[in-house]
């Protein structure tokens, strides 16, 4: 395990071990953005509103799928909307092997709950509906469709 603070630290970490791996399991959900600037010190109320400047963070996923060689790459995605269609989206631009996409429409899923209802979807696009299952049935199925992988 490596610890990490920020979503920088996450990418150096991912790529300084990502050559060493067989499989690479992307489950955190790394900030899209991050503030421009960051002050050295508080920030002391002075306006009645306050503007802060966001910049994109590195997508990590996408330059893992980048480098990728012989890696068994796998994200997720948790969609509101064209749930399939943006998930496909997602492995063809990130080089995905297997993406896990949850979804909020369906009661008992998502977080905050043991439940979760995913749905895999690999790199030719076939696609898997799970039923509702506690989520260490979900962390098995994964890891099902690596040893499946290895296996076929």
């Amino acid at each position: 395990m490596v610890r990490v603070v920020s979503a920088q630290q996450m990418y150096e970490a991912c790529h300084e071990f990502y050559n060493d791996v067989d499989v690479a399991i992307a489950a955190a959900a790394v900030a899209d953005y991050r503030p421009k600037n960051v002050a050295e010190q508080k920030i002391k109320k002075s306006e009645a509103s306050f503007t802060i400047e966001l910049e994109k963070t590195k997508d990590i996923l996408a330059s893992l799928g980048e480098i990728k060689k012989n890696q068994f790459l796998i994200g997720f995605a948790l969609e509101t909307e064209n749930e399939i269609e943006n998930a496909k989206l997602k492995i063809q631009k990130k080089n995905l092997d297997l993406i896990v996409l949850n979804s909020l429409q369906d009661e008992g899923a998502g977080f905050g709950k043991p439940t979760n209802k995913v749905t895999f979807i690999d790199k030719d696009f076939a696609i898997e509906p799970m039923e509702l299952k506690s989520k260490e049935d979900v962390a098995v199925d994964i890891i099902n469709k690596i040893i499946n992988h290895y296996h076929a």
